[in-house]
């Protein structure tokens, strides 16, 4: 990227990018744009690491491309049947449709609105491209043009992915017309641009207040009022039984009260499901109203951060860049000073207590715990995950009031193990997979350390299986125990929660070791690579094809102790098998880096 760049523009030296304007001889009037050159570059990059990466496995090209076609068709037939279910509803499916629409588009904006928040802290601050650009006679607008334009893009296609299948199975059940899906599309694109805005503002002041007291204590006073707000507020509300027979709109407010808010507005979701919905049912004028209000509010909001966020960006970059150390202090992972001379730091001391491991690896242990505090995204985005799955854990208790049948007690029952399990899966990619890339061009010193490479790997391999243990296991209990099993189910989901976080962080490690990527310090473009892909593939069919063998062997609907004994010694096989395998690779292919 580098390379390219400083190939086809002329560097001038110039004392500060924040004041180049127009400089002579560097841009002249027949030379493209800084913008549209940087997105030329950048898509020519893009193309040929695609065409790298088809030339270099065909075969596990395949299995990628296979697994995305499989989850768009699966995906969308899940969709198509769950709607045509509900629109059989006299007189409720068509409102419930429209409500389940306007909710799902009100939680996926607060989701874009957290994940631009995220990825645009990141391109714009902890980014290696974006500190070479700063370095060029290119104005920081364009600059944080481009990185707003590469962080939408990079926050948004899961988005798209996501909600594709669900709009075409949408579309079917209500027999719709074929401009129904361009129209619709092109609202999507307006839409995803608002929290793009409003997250690279948000990223913007939390990179330049980040470091002041007042500010972290109103971050941890926001999120505590906002998990008092759902644990106590946002709960569902008995229906009476009378009510539930009669099958009116008296029962679909009182089912769905609490989505209420869904429904105000001045949400950019509320106008994009209602444009949506009305272009669906032939209300033009409605839905070129409310088109109309997307289009204003992108245009008005998106010409403000291309024209004013530029020098806010620069001055928030130099803020940041100038900070030593981490910016949110925590005492035991800081190593104190007195009078000038080095102290043994409070980590070291509690870490000196464990007597039963060494000392290299207690300070790799240390190393490697410092390290991810000091990234904000990393143990941001770990905050938001668990966070997010805490909230989903609270509600689980509303489940059991009405679960009476054995088969559904067993299907929430195993759809939850599901949950906690793709919740680790995502854990061990994102933040497992790239610990050894993470080493770079630091690696030769750490190979010639008396550890070597190999004590290394498997160090950072059980530091994260207990990390991620402790905490996978905490939750599977407690959502067991909200779902109000017996101690009996209680172990046992619990033994199949330790074989699958054993397994995912042997096949995230392994896979990190096959395909390294030692020049990039970015752990999101780490993951977004082929061997993260690869992995994120490996573990969501590891643990698909894990539940349903566990479910159909051990969900006691059969009465065969035989085929959940079967089933038991399959999964543990199929575990050994996905964790081991790219384990013992991974550990062979280190001999190429010691070589």
């Amino acid at each position: 990227m580098q390379k390219s760049l400083s190939s086809t523009v002329e560097i001038a030296p110039v004392q500060s990018s924040r004041y180049v304007g127009r400089v002579p001889g560097i841009f002249s009037r027949r030379t493209t744009s800084p913008l549209l050159l940087l997105l030329r570059v950048n898509l020519l990059h893009n193309w040929r690491r695609l065409l790298a990466v088809r030339n270099q496995s065909r075969l596990l090209t395949s299995i990628i491309s296979t697994f995305v076609v499989g989850y768009l068709v699966l995906s969308f037939w899940l969709f198509y049947y769950a709607l045509k279910f509900i629109a059989k509803f006299p007189g409720l499916g068509a409102a419930l449709t429209d409500r389940l629409l306007y909710t799902l588009f009100a939680f996926l904006f607060a989701l874009l609105l957290l994940s631009n928040l995220v990825i645009s802290y990141t391109n714009l601050f902890r980014n290696r491209e974006t500190a070479f650009l700063l370095t060029l006679p290119v104005t920081t607008q364009t600059i944080f043009r481009w990185k707003f334009i590469e962080s939408v893009m990079l926050a948004s296609w899961a988005f798209l992915f996501l909600i594709a299948p669900l709009l075409g199975a949408f579309g079917l059940v209500r027999g719709v017309p074929w401009h129904f899906y361009p129209v619709t599309m092109a609202l999507i694109g307006l839409f995803i641009v608002l929290p793009g805005v409003i997250g690279t503002w948000l990223a913007i002041v939390v990179g330049r207040l980040l470091d002041r007291r007042n500010f972290q204590i109103a971050i941890v006073v926001t999120a505590v009022a906002l998990l008092m707000i759902v644990t106590f507020v946002w709960k569902t509300q008995a229906v009476d039984e009378q009510v539930l027979d009669q099958r009116t709109m008296q029962a679909l407010d009182q089912l769905l009260a609490r989505t209420n808010f869904t429904l105000f507005p001045f949400l950019p979701s509320y106008w994009l499901s209602s444009a949506v919905m009305q272009w669906a049912e032939g209300i033009f004028r409605g839905a070129e109203f409310f088109a109309l209000v997307l289009l204003s509010n992108t245009l008005f909001f998106s010409s403000l951060a291309f024209t004013r966020f530029g020098n806010i960006f620069y001055d928030t970059a130099s803020a940041v860049q100038s900070r030593a150390g981490s910016s949110f202090k925590l005492n035991y992972l800081r190593t104190t000073r007195i009078s000038q001379r080095p102290v043994v730091g409070r980590l070291e001391r509690l870490a000196a207590k464990l007597l039963w491991f060494d000392h290299a690896t207690l300070a790799l242990v240390i190393k490697d715990l410092r390290m991810f505090w000091r990234d904000t995204t990393q143990w941001g985005q770990s905050v938001m995950l668990f966070g997010l799955l805490g909230v989903y854990i609270i509600n689980l208790r509303n489940f059991t009031h009405q679960l009476s049948s054995p088969f559904w007690i067993n299907l929430v029952a195993y759809l939850n193990l599901g949950a906690c399990a793709l919740n680790l899966a995502t854990v061990t990619t994102r933040f497992v997979f790239p610990q050894f890339s993470l080493e770079g061009r630091r690696l030769w010193i750490v190979g010639m350390s008396p550890m070597g490479l190999e004590r290394v790997v498997k160090t950072k391999y059980w530091m994260s299986s207990v990390v991620s243990l402790v905490a996978t296991l905490g939750l599977i209990t407690l959502s067991c125990w909200l779902l109000k099993m017996g101690w009996s189910d209680i172990v046992f989901f619990g033994a199949v929660v330790s074989v699958m976080t054993f397994a995912l962080n042997a096949l995230a490690v392994g896979l990190g070791v096959l395909y390294p990527n030692m020049k990039e310090a970015n752990p999101s473009k780490i993951v977004s690579g082929f061997g993260g892909t690869l992995c994120l593939v490996l573990s969501f069919l590891y643990i698909l094809a894990s539940v349903l063998l566990l479910a159909f062997g051990t969900a006691g609907l059969h009465g065969q102790v035989s085929w959940a004994a079967e089933s038991v010694i399959l999964f543990v096989l199929l575990s050994c098998l996905i964790g081991w395998v790219p384990l013992r690779l991974g550990l062979r292919q280190l001999k190429n880096f010691e070589a």
